[in-house]
């Protein structure tokens, strides 16, 4: 059986990062993902760097440094992220106190510019003026998700780490203490496991006898292939709904149900929002629910419906695109913080997972992870 310094379980962006600062450090990684073709919250992320969004003094400055990162990552990693700095638009239901929605957002690290509904269509032509009361304008970082893990992937390859593609099924566990990872075909070796499957660690922790606060939303979105009109700015709206939907759904008197089969935790939401990628596709969306079964089957002609009448109303041009649905898994917290460290009692297993939004501090996180590994000298 090979020993690992480090095992790290799930190969999306926080995996692809974690596993490459690992490495980094001097330290024999292995990385197991469960699928070849990557279908993960990574793949089918909006890409957003909302460095502006620190509310206090820690994620203030992980926001700083996790741009500072965003803005030096493909020359360290040797591959284009795709990185670009462009304009957030939080666009403002009609119903809604316009000022009242941007003083919500007073306490972030760089406030909103409020703008009209007629300044908001000068910035994205797209926008359906008479169906916003204004937008709130913010600076956004975008990098393509897809390209970013695929560069920390084969930066980690370079530095001698090792990927195999493998459903993880369990720990190996001697004397309290994590001595492995359980694969169906073969078990690993390692002195330290580190959980980054997303939506997926919670169930994956249960079976080592680890109860984490982590949950996951079923998100759907629509993806277009490369299309002649061009979205100008990162589009959402100012009030999502999303987080609301987080908030119930993780509340200590449900954490029971999140085990149970076929449970809806919530009524699902919609958040409609749409980003162009470098190479001209788009993605629309987002429907998210609470599903306590992470295999569970939805209506997607209704929820693609459903997000094509809502994206029509704010970006009428968007509607009707060729467009093919997908959904994934996608984690959050019960505080929207992530949850990282040592997982439970177990000696040897951590966590790094819990990102509702990781793109902009991830290479932060995994960077101070790494770094804080070294000075405790976790190596065989």
């Amino acid at each position: 059986m090979n020993n690992y310094d480090w095992i790290v379980i799930g190969g999306g962006i926080t995996g692809a990062a974690l596993a490459y600062e690992l490495t980094k450090n001097g330290f024999s990684v292995l990385l197991l993902e469960r699928n070849a073709a990557s279908q993960n919250a990574t793949r089918f992320s909006y890409g957003g760097l909302a460095y502006w969004a620190g509310t206090n003094d820690l994620t203030r400055q992980l926001c700083r440094e996790g741009i500072e990162r965003h803005r030096i990552l493909s020359a360290e990693l040797d591959a284009d992220t795709e990185f670009r700095e462009l304009d957030l638009l939080l666009t403002i239901d009609l119903e809604d106190d316009a000022e009242k929605i941007a003083a919500n957002y007073a306490h972030f690290a760089i406030p909103p510019q409020l703008l009209t509904a007629a300044e908001a269509c000068d910035l994205e032509p797209l926008l359906n003026k008479s169906a916003i009361a204004g937008a709130l304008r913010l600076p956004h970082g975008h990098i393509s998700p897809t390209a970013l893990d695929r560069a920390y992937s084969q930066a980690f390859l370079r530095l001698g780490g090792t990927v195999e593609i493998a459903e993880v099924i369990g720990f190996v566990e001697s004397e309290n203490r994590i001595s492995g990872v359980k694969t169906a075909a073969r078990n690993y070796g390692c002195k330290n496991a580190v959980v980054c499957a997303g939506g997926w660690s919670r169930n994956l922790l249960k079976s080592a006898g680890v109860s984490v606060r982590i949950y996951f939303t079923r998100a759907e979105i629509l993806e277009t292939a490369p299309v002649d009109l061009q979205l100008r700015t990162l589009v959402m709206p100012a009030a999502l709904k999303r987080f609301e939907l987080e908030a119930e759904a993780s509340k200590i008197e449900f954490d029971r149900l999140w085990d149970e089969p076929g449970k809806e935790l919530a009524a699902p939401i919609l958040d409609s929002g749409a980003i162009q990628f470098k190479d001209g596709s788009l993605r629309v969306g987002q429907l998210s629910r609470t599903l306590s079964d992470l295999n569970a089957k939805v209506d997607r002609a209704a929820s693609e419906a459903a997000i094509r009448a809502g994206i029509g109303k704010v970006l009428p041009a968007l509607a009707n695109l060729p467009a093919v649905w997908h959904d994934c898994i996608v984690a959050f917290s019960a505080d929207r913080l992530p949850v990282i460290g040592p997982a439970g009692d177990r000696t040897g297993l951590h966590l790094f997972s819990g990102f509702s939004n990781p793109l902009a501090i991830v290479p932060a996180l995994a960077e101070r992870f790494a770094n804080g590994a070294i000075r405790r000298d976790f190596r065989f």
